[in-house]
């Protein structure tokens, strides 16, 4: 009699052959195939599709393939067109606002003046999420503005550059309050960041053909506000975020369409950052000159 020893390797399966399980969850039996693949899918990796039913692996696969929707100016067109960066910019300088109130000396950690520049640098976009406790005027038509030419340009542009056109802008204005506003004086406010919407939707008007009369006129009334005595505008920020949102506009409006544009765009948008900092460099070493000397 031979005598044959128990194999302690493959176990026998316990499902009879020929059940179909989810090849991503292969405990699962499922009877349901893909109308691509043919594979059976769980009801967790079941996506609906004009005719039947399709895996996840397959819609991830046909959304890979499928060409990024460009808008006239580069920007990546998504789904419903919402601003999200817009809300989110309003919403963080709205709790910002607030923290004002709550957190004691919150505004005084965050305000830009120009002879902080060496040593806290941050405040030049800082400053920018503040606004006046007094007057809350100040707020609420800088977030209207921000809300409405947001709406207009974030979709044109796409999500980063837009961020990049208002952080940019916002720093364009702390740079001019530097170069042209006693640096012992404090400012606060999105009025430079706004003010480049303004000038990068003057560009892209332009460039469209589209009438800017009104835009334009919108622009010097409120140019010319920070001139007057008693508004305590400053109409440094606002000249700066005004030149930087020129720039930017011009970048995003003019770069010529072409797989190479993207990279053109950004590269532009290097100079704008290059630019700054030589600006924010020089103006800060030549303050003991101007101001002292």
């Amino acid at each position: 009699m031979s005598y044959e020893p128990p194999s302690y390797g493959a176990q026998p399966t316990t499902e009879p052959e020929g059940i179909p399980v989810c090849p991503r969850h292969p405990d699962r039996v499922s009877y349901v195939r893909c109308q691509r693949c043919g594979r059976p899918t769980c009801g967790e990796c079941q996506r609906p599709a004009a005719v039947g039913i399709q895996c996840v692996d397959c819609v991830n696969e046909a959304q890979r393939a499928m060409p990024v929707q460009r808008t006239a100016f580069g920007g990546k067109v998504q789904a419903g067109g919402r601003p999200i960066v817009t809300y989110a910019i309003i919403a963080i300088t709205a709790l910002t606002f607030l923290l004002q109130f709550a957190v004691p000396g919150l505004q005084r950690e965050l305000l830009y003046a120009g002879i902080l520049t060496g040593s806290e640098p941050w405040r030049m976009l800082t400053a920018a999420l503040l606004h006046s406790q007094g007057m809350i005027f100040h707020i609420l038509f800088n977030m209207y503005l921000l809300y409405a030419i947001g709406g207009m340009l974030e979709p044109l542009l796409g999500r980063a550059r837009f961020l990049a056109l208002y952080i940019l802008s916002a720093i364009g204005g702390s740079v001019a309050v530097l170069w042209l506003e006693d640096p012992r004086v404090a400012v606060i406010g999105a009025s430079g960041a706004v003010f480049g919407l303004f000038g990068a939707l003057l560009i892209i008007m332009r460039q469209r053909r589209v009438n800017y009369t009104g835009i334009l006129v919108t622009v010097a009334i409120n140019l010319v506000l920070g001139f007057i005595p008693g508004f305590n505008i400053s109409w440094q920020a606002h000249v700066g975020g005004l030149i930087v949102g020129l720039a930017m506009g011009a970048i995003f409006a003019y770069t010529p369409a072409g797989p190479r544009r993207a990279t053109l765009q950004w590269a532009g948008i290097a100079v704008v950052v290059a630019a700054l900092l030589v600006l924010t460099y020089l103006g800060w070493i030549m303050l003991p000159s101007r101001y002292l000397g």
